[in-house]
């Protein structure tokens, strides 16, 4: 569930806006964004996936993390690279590797072209 939006942070470019699918965010004073209806984020990630400045931490729950969670403290956030961290390892942003590059599972060889799939 989305926690921080670090107003230090934020480009004010508004694409956690226009990606939420729940309508999450309000436009605030400044034009940062503001948590308006924590509730009803899905915890899809979309927002932290897209901020280009890695000004958002979403925690991998269903439900607000306890008022006292490290987990809401943008400092700790910040200090432990939480912040932004979900776009960070699926390799979204300049100079960053793609997360597929970094995927552990079995070689899947090369695709082959069989006769039935040309026409």
């Amino acid at each position: 569930m989305i926690e921080i939006v670090s107003a230090s942070r934020c480009v004010t470019c508004d694409v956690c806006i226009a990606v939420c699918p729940t309508n999450v965010f309000e436009l605030g004073p400044g034009g940062i964004p503001v948590i308006a209806r924590q509730g009803d984020c899905q915890t899809c990630f979309m927002c932290e996936a897209h901020c280009p400045a890695d000004a958002l931490f979403v925690a991998p729950f269903t439900h607000p993390a306890p008022a006292d969670s490290p987990l809401r403290d943008e400092a700790h956030l910040a200090a432990s690279g939480l912040l932004g961290s979900y776009r960070r390892e699926i390799g979204w942003g300049r100079g960053r590797k793609p997360g597929a590059r970094l995927a552990v599972g079995p070689e899947l060889g090369r695709a082959r072209i069989t006769s039935a799939a040309l026409p």
